[in-house]
This record gives C-alpha cells, structure tokens and sequence, in this order.
C-alpha cells in the first residue's frame, strides 16, 4: 500500500515510515501542505496519515485539498488534541478515520489493516455496481461532487457495522442506490435486500406487510403470511419514506429496532429477527417531532448514523455526466447509436432546477431518446418546462396559463432554497401543499 505522511515534527514523520515499512508499505513524506500536493502531484497514493497542526497550517483545511487532488485516497487524521468536534469535523471533511496521539505499533496496523479491507470491499462493490448499471443506470456511485462523495465515504464506513443509518435528502436524489450499496458493502451482502414503501399502503396493510399476518387477522387474509422483516433475515431491511408511518406503526417499529422482537398481524407468538434497518426520508423529521407527527425515540434510533444526500443542484459537476450515461443506456436498451448533447442542450439541462433530482433527470432523458429521432438531442425533445429554462421561458403577462406561472414560480422557488420548508414559507403555503404539487411535477416528467 503507498502512504503518504503529513507531520510538520520530523520524529513523527519517522516512526510511522518505520511502522508502516515494516508493514509492507511503500512510504512518502511531507511537512507541509504545499509539499504533501507536490507528493500526490508526483504519484498517487492509498493512504495518507494528516497531522492537525501543520505549524502555522490545519490539517482539516489541507483534507478537501488532498481529496480533490486525488478522490479515492483514504485520510487519517492524526493530532495530539483529540476532542469530539474536531472528530466529527474532520469526518464530515471526508477523513476516513481519526487517531490520537500518541499512538503505538499495533494502532496503526490495526488502521492499515482497515484500510486494507475497506479498500476490498469498494472493489466488490465496484464490481456489483457494474452488473446492476447494467440493468439500473443511476446505480452509479461514481461521483465528481465533494458532497456526494463524502457521503458515500460514510457509508462506506457505516458498512463496517451493523447500526441503524438514516438517508436524508430530497425526493429522487438516490437514497434507495446508497441504501442498497450500504448492504452490498457490508457483511450481510449475501443475505436479503428487502424494500418497503411506507407510503404506498395504508396503515392495517404496511402492519402486514412488515410484520406479517396470521390467517384471519383481517378480510382477505386467506392463509398465514410473513412479513418483509422475516424476508430479510440476516440481511438488510430499507423503509423508503419512514416518516409516513403512522404513530401506532411507529410504536410498533421503535419496539422491533429496540428487543429486535416483533408479532404477526392477529397473532400472539412473539418472534425475533437479525436484520439491520435503514431508513430514508426527505422530511424535516425534527420538526415533525416538534409537531407530534413523529416519535422522537424512534428518530434516535433510527438515526443512529446519519447521512444527507445533496441535491442534483447541489453537486452541478455530475449533472452532465449523469445526462450522458442515461442516454448511452437508454440507446443501448432500444439498440441505436447513442447520440449527442447540443450545446444548447446542455446549457439548457444546467439551467433547469431539477426539483424531482436525478429521478427526473433520467425520465426526462428516456423521453428525449424516444421524442428525438436524430444523432443530436436537442432542448425541442424535452417538456416545455425543461426546455424553458433557457430563453425567457414563462413570463409575467406573457400567454401562459396560471398554473404554467404557478409551476415556474414554485420551481424556481424551491432551486434557490435548502429545504422544501424553507421553501413552502416563502411561497405561503403549508409544506404538505407543496410536497404534493411537487410530486405531480415529478409525475409530469
């Protein structure tokens, strides 16, 4: 394995070239910024051992640096002033782990040899990922957005283990893709992957279709039933949309994430099921808590470790790249040659806000493929709420009708701001309004 060393105190620097020389590592050294970017610049390296304090620099400021330099490099920060915070920011800055000095022998094999494993694992989930691209375009976690690619870091990381993790991000940003890389990363990947929409079904029938039902539990059921938690024995069950459940149903999952015990629907026998929970919403789940919508015990637990996506706006660098891939598999799938983006194409797709992520994204480049018949995509291909976004598009006064105008307004609305919340109190609306007409834009891609 290449190491690269960032300590401004040579014996530091020399102890660990030692250590990790004996350990097989090939091993270079820096002590300062400026000569740690030369270091990368002159060859890639696998792990990089970053100080704190670099004399006057911070070793966290130099972290997205080395990162941008070189994506796939894995950052241990190391410092003699451990505290919590510095912990969680340098996590959040994308190190891979945290070591406080001082430190022995047997801490940094431990640490290459996670590594190591870490290293193993993303290869087999690169490998997984390049079967399911084949049938899933979006699957892809190859990302050139700082943001995304701290996230999938941390789940990376979160793989290791075997506690609750909760997705949050908006509608249609991938939350189902990382949840089900989480489970090919980690140690029950060769058990079930079993998904749950909590909002597709009504509260008797999500009770059944999590838990199961006995025969004659409710009308129509005809025989003894398991439910999605037996299914997913020794693996990974994923509740899209969480916060949908009903307080009842709540109580009921909060019991089940607690003793890891559960009961058929009309039945009295008390069952246990080894199955790791993952959880995704796009909901202020604080404030639903605030509001009485949503346990405050079950956020807890299920947030045990938590990850936000960012926005398709939020992370522009992989906007055309993304458009590229769903055209190549969408021309592929109706075996013609994949064409081109226009120029004016892509400025039109850099434009547009996205409100519904990469979901729309991919419906709205699957509908091009089929509307357009030449070699070029051109913006004509795309609905008129797409292809807008450049030019004057809908205009006040202008002959469009008043929900064209309403639309474009609550679009524009929600692209300039974080959460839909945020946006919902600009327009004067109540956010469950605007998740709806959101969603029946989603539909109209």
């Amino acid at each position: 394995m290449r190491v690269l060393v960032v300590d401004d105190e040579r014996n530091i620097r020399h102890t660990l070239r030692v250590c990790l020389e004996g350990l097989g590592c090939e091993v270079r050294e820096a002590a300062t910024p400026e000569a740690a970017l030369a270091a990368l610049a002159q060859g890639p390296a696998d792990l990089a051992f970053v100080d704190l304090r670099l004399g006057n620099a911070s070793g966290l400021e130099l972290l997205p640096r080395l990162l941008a330099e070189s994506p796939a490099l894995d950052v241990i920060l190391i410092t003699a002033y451990a505290t919590f915070d510095t912990a969680v920011e340098a996590v959040k800055r994308g190190a891979r782990d945290y070591l406080p000095k001082p430190f022995t022998p047997a801490q940094i094999r431990h640490v290459l040899e996670r590594a190591k494993a870490q290293r193993e694992l993303t290869s087999h989930l690169g490998d997984l990922e390049g079967q399911l691209a084949q049938a899933v375009p979006e699957a892809t976690l190859e990302t050139a957005s700082p943001a995304m690619h701290a996230a999938i870091g941390f789940i990376q990381r979160a793989a290791t283990s075997d506690a609750a993790v909760l997705l949050r991000g908006e509608s249609g940003t991938g939350k189902g893709v990382l949840a089900r890389a989480l489970h090919s990363m980690s140690a029950r990947r060769k058990r079930p992957f079993v998904t749950i929409n909590c909002p597709t079904l009504s509260e008797q029938l999500l009770a059944s279709e999590l838990f199961g039902h006995a025969r004659g539990a409710f009308t129509g059921a005809v025989k003894d039933q398991p439910g999605r938690v037996e299914q997913a024995e020794g693996g990974t069950l994923f509740l899209d949309e969480v916060a949908e459940m009903s307080p009842a149903l709540q109580a009921q999952l909060l019991r089940f994430l607690q003793e890891k015990q559960f009961e058929r629907l009309g039945e009295g026998r008390t069952r246990k099921a080894d199955v790791r929970v993952v959880a995704a919403t796009h909901r202020d789940l604080e404030k639903d808590v605030a509001e009485g919508r949503f346990r405050e015990d079950l956020m807890y637990r299920l947030n045990v470790l938590e990850v936000k996506l960012p926005s398709l706006r939020e992370r522009p660098e992989d906007l055309l790249p993304l458009a590229r891939r769903f055209i190549a598999f969408f021309a592929k799938a109706a075996q013609r040659p994949a064409p081109e983006l226009s120029p004016a194409t892509e400025a039109m797709l850099r434009a547009y806000p996205w409100p519904g992520n990469v979901r729309e994204l991919r419906n709205a480049l699957e509908r091009a493929l089929i509307v357009g018949a030449s070699g070029v995509v051109e913006p004509q291909a795309f609905p008129e709420r797409i292809a807008s976004a450049v030019g004057p598009g809908v205009t006040l006064g202008g002959p469009h009708t008043l929900e064209a105008v309403e639309r474009e307004h609550i679009l524009r609305v929600m692209a300039s701001v974080p959460t839909l919340d945020e946006a919902a109190r600009l327009l004067g609306i109540d956010a469950s309004t605007l998740w709806r007409k959101r969603k029946k834009y989603e539909a109209e891609a």
